[in-house]
């Protein structure tokens, strides 16, 4: 009687695993998570370990979550961000591509600027806050500045290793077939440093993220960051914790619907996905 149990056990767990592997079955399944957090939540709060004023409940943050987005304060400051958090990084990733791409093509760029690029990189995104401050002032391009040079150099280091990896077997065959210098960029070099651009874009976008928050939290004005601050100096934690919540779930979004596609995407067409 054990081999058939153990056989029904093995094909259960095969089922489920199938399962657990589809589109509606990894749904479920992040659902059950959000709720199992969402309980253990409210468990805690329900504990008394902080004051209320603290630790709000999953309620309130929901309430607190509706209200706002019906009074039409959260849209707005979820387009004013996404709008600076567009040009910062569109401008990065022109800059930051261009970087990553001389870099890689000439030794003494690469000795000069790429050695430099390496250490900005280490560099967090609240660090270019007080210099952009002085250069620009509280305002606008004060924050797209942070936004720029958080999210530069991971795009430019992510272009120079694309590049670099590229097999030399591939520039040889662009030689013999008598490729120029712009058709081997465009049919080599472009297609064959995607894979690591779609990740560098990906950790410039989070990147750029951070900054942004930064930027908001100390520069007056609305945006996602300045409800958080304002949350802060209110008292108002569930303000804080339900603009946090759709920071998370606009990453995710992003992540989900433009990031992630490309990543399939760039590696379904190098024949790298998993079936």
């Amino acid at each position: 009687m054990s081999l058939p149990t153990s056989t029904a056990r093995q094909a259960a767990f095969a089922d489920w695993k199938r399962w657990s592997e589809t589109a509606y079955g990894r749904f479920l399944i992040f659902i059950a998570f959000l709720a199992l957090l969402t309980g253990i939540w409210q468990l805690v709060v329900s504990l008394d370990i902080w004051p209320p004023y603290t630790l709000p409940s999953p309620g309130k943050v929901g309430e607190t979550l509706w209200l706002n987005t019906t009074n039409g304060r959260l849209p707005q400051a979820i387009g004013i961000s996404l709008q600076r958090l567009a040009i910062g990084y569109v401008i990065s990733v022109a800059i930051g591509t261009l970087l990553g791409s001389l870099t890689a093509t000439y030794k003494i760029v690469d000795n000069t600027a790429g050695t430099l690029i390496l250490g900005m990189q280490s560099l967090p995104s609240v660090a270019w806050l007080p210099l952009a401050v002085l250069w620009f002032g509280l305002n606008e391009q004060a924050i797209i500045f942070v936004v720029l040079m958080g999210s530069l150099f991971a795009v430019a280091i992510s272009t120079r290793s694309g590049i670099k990896n590229i097999p030399p077997i591939f520039n040889r065959v662009g030689q013999t077939y008598g490729a120029n210098r712009w058709q081997m960029y465009w049919h080599i070099v472009l297609p064959g440093m995607m894979p690591a651009l779609a990740a560098g874009l990906k950790l410039g976008w989070s990147f750029a993220w951070r900054g942004l928050m930064a930027g908001e939290l100390l520069f007056i004005g609305l945006g996602l960051g300045q409800m958080m601050s304002m949350g802060r100096d209110l008292n108002d934690m569930s303000l804080v914790l339900a603009t946090m919540l759709v920071v998370i779930i606009l990453g995710l979004v992003m992540d989900q619907l433009v990031f992630g596609r490309l990543e399939a995407r760039v590696l379904e067409r190098r024949g790298l996905s998993q079936a």
